[in-house]
C-alpha cells in the first residue's frame, strides 16, 4: 500500500514531504482532502481531545492566515518547479490575483495536487473539499494536473441553515455551502451508484396505492411490450386481455401468482405492481442537502473545528472506492475520513501536520473499535509540527 508498510498509516508531519517520500506512485485509489480553505482565521479546540503519547495537544488546532511573504516566494517558485503545467497556471494566477494571500494559499496547494496525481491510481478519484473563496482558482489548479477532460462533478454541500443576520448590516447573500470538486485521473474510474430517499411530495404523487394487509405503498407500471411485434414481444391473453407483453408466458403466470399484476376492472389491461420500499431511490445527484453538519451535541462530535460529518465521507468513500482499496488524506485532521474507512473495510494512509489533529485522531482511532494488542495501524512522526500561516 505504501513503502515499508503493509499497514494502515497515521504520519504527523509536513504532508508534501510525506507524500514524495513514503507513497508509491499509482498506489491510491481514492483522495479526499479537506485543506485550510484560505479563510483567514485560526481554529481552536472547542474541548480538549486525549492527549497523544508524545505531548499535550494544545488548544490550536490550525492556522489558516495567508500573506505574500519571503517564505511565500518561495513556495511559489518551488511550486513552479514542480511541473511545466503548473508553472503555467500559478503564472497566470500570479498575474490574476497579484503577490497576495491567496497566491500564498495557492502556491501552497499546487505541487500537493502535483504529489497526489502522482500516487493516484489511473482509476482513481480526487475529492477536493474547499468553500467558494477559493474553488473556482482549485480547480485551475487541478485541471491543470489532471486535464480538464477528468473533471467529472462540482458537488454543492450544504453544510448550514440561513443566515438571518441582514440587520446586522449584511449586504450579500448567506454563505451556507461547500464545494467538493470531484476528478478521476483518467477515463476510467471507479464508481458505485448510490441513491437518496425519494422526497414525501414524489410518494404520495407516485406511489399513491397502498396494499391492505401489508401497508406497502406501490405504483402501477406498464405490462405491455413496446414496439409490439416488432420488437419480438410476444402476444398472449392475460385476464382476458390479448396484447403484445414484455415477458414471456411463463414468467407473466409466475407474476400473476406472486400476486405482482394489477387489473383495476374486468377488461382493463393489466399493469404491474412496482413497491416502493424495492427501489433504490433518487440517484444521487450534485447538490447534497440531507447530510447535516456535526452539530454541538451530535455523538461523533470530538471538538475538533471543521470537523466533517462521518455520513460525508460514507458517501464519498461508497461511491469512488471498493472493500480493500486504499484510501489517502492528506488534510485528515481529527481522522474522520480514516475512521469511515476503516468502518468500510479500506486500507487508508493519513497525514497531518497538526499536533492537535493527530492526537484528536489517535484517540479516535482507539475509540471507534477498541485498541488491541496486534493494532491494524501505525502511528510514524514524520516531522516537526508545520504550521499552515502564513
Amino acid at each position: 500500500m505504501e513503502r515499508g508498510s503493509s499497514k494502515n498509516s497515521l504520519y504527523h508531519g509536513d504532508n508534501l514531504d510525506i507524500l514524495m517520500r513514503h507513497v508509491e506512485d499509482d498506489s491510491v485509489d481514492l483522495v479526499y482532502l479537506d485543506p485550510p480553505f484560505k479563510s483567514n482565521q485560526d481554529f481552536s479546540l472547542s474541548s480538549e481531545p486525549v492527549a497523544d503519547t508524545e505531548g499535550p495537544a494544545g488548544r490550536v488546532a490550525f492556522g489558516d492566515t495567508w500573506r505574500w511573504d519571503e517564505s511565500a516566494e518561495l513556495d511559489l517558485q518551488r511550486a513552479m518547479e514542480s511541473g511545466a503545467r503548473i508553472a503555467r497556471i500559478l503564472r497566470s494566477l500570479r498575474d490574476l490575483v497579484g503577490e497576495t494571500g491567496m497566491l500564498a494559499y495557492l502556491s501552497m496547494m499546487a505541487p500537493r495536487i502535483g504529489e497526489l496525481h502522482r500516487v493516484l491510481k489511473p482509476t482513481g478519484s480526487l475529492y477536493l473539499h474547499c468553500d467558494p473563496s477559493a474553488s473556482h482558482y482549485l480547480k485551475l489548479l487541478v485541471d491543470s494536473v489532471f486535464g480538464a477532460k477528468n473533471f467529472r462533478t462540482e458537488i454543492i454541500w450544504k453544510r448550514g441553515s440561513a443566515h438571518n443576520d441582514t440587520k446586522q448590516g449584511r449586504c450579500q447573500h448567506g454563505r451556507i455551502h461547500d464545494v467538493i470538486l470531484f476528478h478521476g485521473k483518467s477515463d476510467r474510474w471507479t464508481w458505485n451508484p448510490q441513491h437518496t430517499p425519494y422526497d414525501r411530495e414524489y410518494v404520495e404523487s407516485f406511489y399513491r396505492h397502498v396494499e391492505p394487509g401489508t401497508g406497502r405503498r406501490y405504483r402501477l407500471g406498464d405490462l405491455t411490450g413496446p414496439g409490439g411485434a416488432n420488437n419480438g414481444n410476444p402476444e398472449y391473453e392475460v385476464l382476458g386481455v390479448t396484447r403484445y407483453w414484455r415477458y414471456t408466458r411463463e414468467k407473466m403466470e409466475q407474476l400473476i401468482v406472486e400476486g405482482r399484476v394489477v387489473q383495476s376492472r374486468p377488461g382493463a389491461v393489466p399493469a404491474y405492481k412496482r413497491y416502493l420500499d424495492e427501489m433504490p431511490g433518487v440517484p444521487l445527484q450534485d447538490v447534497w442537502t440531507d447530510i447535516r453538519p456535526v452539530g454541538a451535541r451530535a455523538a461523533e462530535r470530538v471538538g475538533y473545528p471543521t470537523q466533517k460529518p462521518e455520513a460525508l465521507l460514507e458517501r464519498i468513500i461508497r461511491s469512488s472506492s471498493n472493500t480493500g482499496d486504499l484510501v489517502l488524506d492528506p488534510f485528515c485532521g481529527c481522522g474522520t475520513t480514516l475512521v469511515v474507512a476503516r468502518r468500510l473495510n479500506r486500507r487508508w494512509i493519513g497525514v497531518d501536520s497538526s499536533r492537535a489533529a493527530i492526537a484528536a485522531t489517535l484517540a479516535r482511532l482507539r475509540g471507534d473499535l477498541g485498541e488491541t494488542a496486534d493494532s491494524d495501524y501505525r502511528f510514524v512522526e514524520a516531522g516537526e509540527e508545520v504550521s499552515h500561516a502564513r
